[in-house]
């Protein structure tokens, strides 16, 4: 199982703009296309999948309360 995230080109882009503009606007560094892209780059293979995983655990408990939720509904 490939555990790297995936995205298409053109968001792959838009992020390296976000991350561009955030080093612009709140630390005055210009960060180039190849810096930004690293930078992007680590953040899907090392971080990425940690908040991956807490939104399934988040997505499986919701369900799961919801399914209990149903028990409640029960006629006696």
């Amino acid at each position: 199982m490939d555990n790297k995230i995936k995205l298409s080109k053109e968001k792959r882009q838009d992020m390296i703009v976000a991350i561009k503009t955030y080093f612009l606007n709140e630390r005055e560094e210009e960060l180039g296309d190849l810096a930004s892209s690293f930078l992007l780059d680590f953040i899907t293979d090392k971080l990425a999948i940690e908040f991956y995983n807490q939104g399934v655990y988040d997505s499986y408990k919701f369900m799961n309360d919801k399914t209990e939720d149903l028990l409640d509904i029960i006629k006696y």
